[in-house]
């Protein structure tokens, strides 16, 4: 015979009196897989451990009535979607309306009718297993959708750094280096991971530039750098606002901007100061400028890794925040595996 037990879906009856627990086993058991619980507390402790597909749930209980378990189920993100279903002697309109506002779906009146107690269970089940394939979908769609715009921003951000004369391997790298340097930090991972996604748009400005100032190869004069200096204004322009939807794009629009920012407050294009600079700007500042030292330009041989780190040493309270800093030169292993990882491929082949 085959067991069907690991199909079924499971129904929480809760009730203080196990008379009225066995006559509803008696109805369910053959449909679904019955768990019980006496009390309210360990009516809890069973759906927070293994939560259940919908809840059959006593008003009147000792120490813990229905309502109280019920709210305390819809608090917690693990339990709040599980349909409620409210089984009581009480039938009066007041007491429904106060159940409905805690959140339960549905009421059943006691004595239970088994034909009824049926078809409310397998209605709200339904509906559950619905509402848990949109939501899936969702979920679909919303990754989908997040894919699609961090391909979006990662091609503009090699856009830029082809009108720099780049490969596109510099933005590779340094969102790597920044997204190191946010877990050194402890930044959240879906902190870090949103930042590894927005650093390759610091220099979408550039696109802005005329290119006979950015591809420059002598020294800029005083107008050509305030020329320069703008690709931080225009890449926030060309993200559009800070009030852009999705936290994607409301970051990079900050990272464009600020990261030029100095921690002593002479940097661009606002003259910030300190922790006045936002912490994802000046997380970038560190991770461009080491893989600007580290790497060969049209203007410049690679420095070496000792050359550069010395550099930021010396700057740290000057351009870089002295925290970041400190946090870059002790996660330096993985700095130089990243660096390692993402070569240009003209520098491995040499």
């Amino acid at each position: 015979m085959v067991d069907n037990s690991q199909s079924k879906q499971t129904i929480l009856l809760v009730d203080d009196a196990a008379v009225n627990i066995d006559v509803l086993t008696n109805i369910l058991s053959p449909l679904y897989k019955i768990k019980a619980a006496t009390t309210g507390e360990r009516a809890l402790k069973v759906a927070f451990t293994n939560p259940p597909d919908l809840i059959l749930l006593d008003v009147i209980m000792p120490e813990m009535d229905g309502y109280e378990v019920c709210r305390r189920l819809k608090d917690d993100p693990r339990t709040k979607n599980i349909p409620v279903i409210f089984v009581t002697a009480k039938d009066d309109t007041e007491h429904e309306s106060f159940g409905f506002e805690l959140g339960a779906v549905d009421y059943i009146t006691k004595p239970v009718n088994a034909v009824i107690v049926k078809a409310r269970v397998q209605t709200h089940v339904a509906l559950s297993n619905q509402n848990k394939e949109l939501e899936r979908k969702v979920q679909d769609r919303t990754q989908q959708l997040i894919a699609s715009r961090r391909e979006i921003i990662e091609r503009l951000g090699r856009a830029a750094e082809f009108k720099d004369g780049e490969n596109g391997m510099h933005i590779v790298r340094m969102s790597h280096y920044c997204y190191a340097l946010a877990e050194a930090i402890a930044m959240s991972i879906e902190e870090a991971d949103i930042l590894l996604h927005a650093a390759p748009m610091h220099d979408i400005g550039k696109i802005g530039i005329p290119d006979n100032v950015l591809l420059k190869e002598g020294k800029l004069d005083n107008d050509e750098w305030d020329l320069m200096r703008k690709h931080t204004t225009y890449g926030a322009e060309i993200l559009g606002s800070k009030n852009l939807p999705g936290e994607l794009l409301d970051m990079a629009y900050t990272v464009a901007l600020t990261h030029h920012e100095k921690f002593n407050g002479t940097g661009y294009p606002d003259g910030l100061k300190g922790e006045e600079i936002p912490l994802v700007g000046r997380i970038v500042a560190i991770a461009d400028v080491f893989d600007a030292l580290t790497t060969p330009r049209p203007y410049k041989e690679a420095w070496s890794v000792e050359k550069a780190i010395e550099l930021i040493k010396s700057e740290s309270g000057q351009h870089f925040d002295p925290m970041l800093v400190d946090k870059f030169i002790e996660i330096l292993p993985e700095i130089l595996r990243i660096k390692e990882k993402y070569d240009d491929p003209s520098n491995k082949a040499e």
